[in-house]
């Protein structure tokens, strides 16, 4: 099932079932996914558990029931799929801050927790792409093999120096360079300076490394700075190894796209220096996850 179609489906699932007893065991056995790889899916999306997001949605809608009607508490517990009224109570402590029968008397105005829902900019060939977030990178070194690439090349030329990577240049970096997070690969993307009208740029397909030292011959070890960047992910059904020059131009126009129709009061770097980072043991065996990274400034 394609990625947007899952979590469409997995959204409309929830909403149909905000009443009674929802398990996440059922939910993923009805998408034909693992309940581990569902829930951990959703985190990457939404940044959020599952579990949480299903609670929350419980709760908000809970509260028509709770301000429309006489029902006891416990009634409401159950008619929601909470086992105990307590249970109920305290998780509606800590999603308003107020318990349900203290929102009854008061007539304060709580905040609730509205459906999730994909839009169409979010959809891309088999994959789906999302709205940036504006996080802090903190530095980090890399080591890997560095290649000169034409622009005009390069979405079809970096997939594969990516795969030779992985392939054959990994283990030897893993060897000797004690890596910091082996499964994880990172793209980086520099540009030389405007001035000199390139027209190319250099890819360094690599593996985080703890320092500069210990590089084995022939290989480059580059440098990212502490950074506040901008953090796209990316869903695809496929396997890491398979983003190819299709893929990776749909990636690139969306995040175009996205950039230029959403307000997020930095500008992109796009010229400067950008990453992807795969973590490729998250590989379920059907949906890739990607992320990717450029630094960012404030917008005047």
């Amino acid at each position: 099932m394609k990625p947007s179609l899952l979590i469409e489906q997995l959204l409309y699932e929830i909403e149909q079932n905000l009443t009674g007893k929802l398990h996440i065991e059922d939910l993923a056995s009805r998408l034909n996914i693992s309940a581990v790889h569902l829930q951990r899916l959703f985190r990457f999306i939404f940044e959020e558990t599952l579990a949480s997001y299903i609670r929350s949605r419980k709760l908000s809608a809970s509260l028509d029931t709770l301000l429309s009607s006489n029902s006891s508490i416990l009634a409401i517990a159950l008619e929601y799929g909470f086992e105990y009224e307590q249970s109920y109570i305290r998780a509606f402590r800590n999603e308003f801050g107020i318990t349900p029968g203290a929102l009854r008397k008061s007539g304060q105005i709580v905040k609730i927790t509205p459906p999730l829902q994909l839009f169409d900019v979010n959809k891309i060939f088999d994959g789906i792409t999302f709205s940036p977030e504006i996080v802090m990178v903190p530095e980090f070194y890399c080591c890997g093999k560095r290649h000169q690439v034409k622009y005009a090349e390069s979405l079809e030329v970096a997939p594969k120096l990516a795969l030779d990577f992985w392939l054959y240049h990994r283990p030897t970096v893993m060897e000797e360079a004690e890596p910091v997070q082996s499964n994880v690969y990172i793209g980086l993307t520099t540009f030389p300076d405007p001035d000199d009208m390139a027209d190319y740029n250099y890819y360094l397909p690599a593996i985080q490394v703890p320092s500069p030292t210990s590089i084995p011959t022939g290989y480059t070890c580059e440098h990212f700075p502490t950074s506040l960047c901008a953090r796209f992910r990316y869903v695809g059904q496929h396997p890491p190894y398979e983003i190819n020059r299709e893929i990776a131009a749909k990636m690139y126009a969306a995040i175009r796209t996205i950039n230029e129709n959403a307000d997020i009061g930095y500008q992109l770097q796009l010229d400067t220096i950008y990453f992807e980072r795969i973590d490729v043991s998250a590989y379920d065996g059907e949906y890739c996850e990607m992320e990717w990274f450029t630094p960012v400034i404030e917008k005047n």
